[in-house]
């Protein structure tokens, strides 16, 4: 092929320039057209699966026993702030109805114990979402594990989780046998 060469007045060499351009963008597109319609038949060739994770973890033995687990571990520290709670509110009343004409070093030992109160329901409920998270995560493993484990048996290349998917056949969910083996 004869290259385009540029003088110096800007001018281009008289030919068939543009008719060569033309192939050379011709072939590129047919070229990159090839290469697209290659990588979707090998992209085709996968299969694919979907997973209703929420219904595995929901239908889980191990569920319910976790959740047994959490409830006796937070069940003293709620309890007590619920003892705790009735006094905060009673607080809460004092203030609004006699806060102004209590003694201010009365009002700031209220609000204190009001603040401490409150400090104690937060930690209170972070200490609980820690502990349910982490033994979720537990969960959500042994899940991730089922996935991985009916998908190698069945010859699946993607496992999508069903709520990301917009549409799939029956027959390419998984959530069932994944249930099986997790079970």
């Amino acid at each position: 092929m004869m290259l385009s060469v540029v003088v110096n007045n800007g001018s281009r060499p008289k030919g068939n320039y543009s008719e060569e351009f033309k192939l050379k963008k011709w072939l590129c597109a047919a070229g990159l057209g090839l290469a697209m319609v290659a990588s979707g038949v090998a992209q085709a060739a996968d299969k694919v699966a979907v997973v209703d994770v929420m219904q595995v973890l929901q239908k889980m033995p191990e569920r319910e026993a976790i959740a047994k687990k959490l409830e006796g571990e937070f069940k003293s520290r709620a309890t007590a702030l619920q003892k705790e709670e009735k006094t905060a509110q009673d607080n809460v009343k004092k203030l609004q109805t006699k806060g102004a004409s209590m003694k201010a070093a009365e009002r700031t030992k209220i609000e204190n114990d009001i603040k401490a109160f409150q400090q104690k329901a937060a930690t209170f409920t972070q200490d609980s979402r820690r502990r349910e998270s982490e033994e979720m995560n537990k969960l959500v493993a042994k899940v991730q594990a089922a996935v991985k484990t009916v998908a190698d048996k069945e010859g699946y290349a993607v496992v999508v989780k069903a709520d990301a998917a917009f549409y799939s056949n029956a027959e390419n969910d998984i959530t069932e046998k994944v249930l099986a083996q997790v079970k």
